[in-house]
């Protein structure tokens, strides 16, 4: 797993026959991540944010300079607090995501950005994300806002075009904090079941042939955020339970 990198990332939002008819186009140039079966894993996070939700706001506000907090797992459901887990600051400039990673387990990951403990590390780089962590986590005085999850159909460039990424994730799904990454797969959808969230990403520009795939198949680019789509439905579902119990 790649701890840090910085690359163009573009998302458009499909229904799952175009996602297929793409599929078949990056077959000729691309091939499928070998994590997971033929190439589709599970990708389940939890987000971080402010009391105030700054960073759901900040995207929202379209501000160009973003970051946010997230605690992933990739594959099965946490089970243990001493799993295996990826702790991200995840970065936006206009079109360029940076992110910087480490890996560490469950327990680590919720302790430090809780403020409760640090992570100790030799590894000078790692050192730096747990510090951008920490000062993160106190200065936004950061809490668990959501857990996302969705099925990831991942293709990869071959060796002329090692940077490029293509991912579609679906089954978009979300539920509140309170189990944090235990407890079982969210079960609230943000998105119609044919709803499809593709990414392209690139470490430089994004070859012209897959500029042209998506042309050919109508693929407009969107400002869309996971997070965001996932947080406004849950907020919706909350406010709804509470009308409920005051008999509106």
């Amino acid at each position: 797993m790649k701890r840090r990198f910085n690359r163009f990332e573009l998302k458009y939002v499909i229904d799952d026959a175009v996602a297929k008819r793409l599929a078949e186009t990056l077959a000729e140039n691309m091939v499928l991540d070998p994590y997971g079966a033929g190439g589709v894993y599970r990708v389940t996070s939890l987000y971080y944010d402010s009391p105030d939700f700054a960073c759901f706001r900040s995207k929202v506000e379209g501000i160009k300079y973003r970051r946010k907090v997230r605690i992933r797992t990739y594959g099965l459901a946490a089970e243990s607090p001493d799993d295996r887990v990826a702790l991200e600051i995840k970065q936006r400039i206009n079109r360029t995501v940076q992110k910087r990673r480490i890996r560490t387990t469950l327990r680590e990951a919720t302790e430090l950005v809780a403020r409760r403990q640090t992570i100790e590390t030799d590894d000078p780089a790692d050192r730096e994300v747990i510090s951008e962590i920490d000062y993160l986590a106190r200065v936004l005085r950061l809490r668990p806002a959501c857990v996302i999850s969705y099925l990831r159909e991942a293709w990869i460039g071959g060796p002329y075009e090692p940077g490029l990424r293509v991912t579609f994730d679906r089954a978009l799904s979300v539920r509140g904090p309170e189990r944090g990454l235990f407890g079982g797969l969210p079960d609230h959808l943000f998105a119609p079941p044919s709803q499809v969230i593709l990414e392209v990403k690139a470490d430089e520009a994004v070859p012209l042939w897959v500029t042209r795939m998506l042309a050919r198949n109508d693929c407009s680019l969107t400002r869309v955020s996971k997070y965001c789509l996932g947080l406004a439905r849950l907020q919706r579902i909350e406010r709804s339970a509470e009308r409920a119990e005051e008999g509106v």
